[in-house]
């Protein structure tokens, strides 16, 4: 009997008993997917730099949902802190799906941009990614399945302005993407990426406040309007779902159709 019609069915998209860690979790995107995995049945386990042990509004959404939160604060410039925070991790309830979201970003003309601006970037936007999605992905590979999901950028295919060091990271997030999917996709572990385009989140309130750079990004993207972190609901919960399940190495954009432009 081919499972072909079960696949497509709403069940598909059920994420219940599984558990999902999300970086990046206090605000912006990486609070929309904390959300929308949530609605779809997911615990969460929510990470970020600055985010509250107890309280917080990302707690308060996943248990109105009526799954279970668990908050931490991991410095992701800190790779010793990552580090531990994977084993912590690793301790307990297996990770069935982890949302690499965690980001910063430095903008600077090249020429002005430092050495601690860049080593602090690539840390936290690349480096600790792998750092913690080899951790946490070694038991994804025993148990033989688990779903990966990283925070890519328009800036994985372009290269900005004044932002080298965020296009630089971006890039080799699209790069880590692959390289993982090829090796882990074998083993039942699909890798994937989303790419937000134009987002209205902290990063991108400078060109908001730019009235030249918010008119002409506007112009470029068909939709008509930057995106909702909400936008991301959809995509993410694919990703982590069955429905995905022969999706492996995979860059999502989610841009208003920007790229088709």
């Amino acid at each position: 009997m081919s499972t072909a019609g079960l696949r497509a069915g709403p069940s598909c998209f059920d994420l219940r008993g599984r558990l999902a860690v999300v970086t990046g979790a206090r605000r912006g995107l990486g609070l929309a997917i904390a959300r929308a995995l949530a609605a779809a049945g997911a615990d969460i386990v929510g990470v970020s730099a600055s985010l509250e042990p107890s309280g917080s509004e990302v707690q308060a959404d996943v248990e109105a949902l009526g799954r279970s939160f668990e908050g931490h604060r991991v410095d992701f410039a800190d790779r010793a802190a990552v580090t531990a925070f994977a084993h912590q991790l690793n301790d307990g309830r297996p990770v069935d799906i982890l949302v690499n979201n965690a980001g910063t970003i430095e903008r600077a003309p090249a020429v002005d941009h430092t050495d601690a601006s860049w080593d602090r970037v690539l840390e936290v936007d690349l480096s600790s990614q792998f750092v913690l999605t080899r951790e946490v992905g070694r038991g994804m590979v025993a148990r033989g399945a688990g779903k990966v999901i990283f925070t890519a950028s328009m800036l994985s295919y372009q290269g900005g302005v004044n932002v080298v060091s965020y296009a630089a990271a971006k890039s080799g997030i699209a790069g880590l993407t692959r390289a993982l999917a090829n090796e882990w996709a074998p083993h039942g572990v699909n890798v994937n990426a989303i790419a937000p385009g134009y987002f209205a989140t902290d990063n991108t309130d400078a060109l908001r406040r730019d009235p030249q750079r918010h008119r002409a990004i506007l112009e470029r993207i068909p939709a008509g309007r930057w995106g909702s972190p909400e936008d991301l609901g959809g995509a993410a919960v694919f990703l982590s779902s069955r429905a995905s399940d022969y999706v492996h190495g995979t860059v999502l954009p989610v841009d208003g159709g920007w790229l088709g432009r």
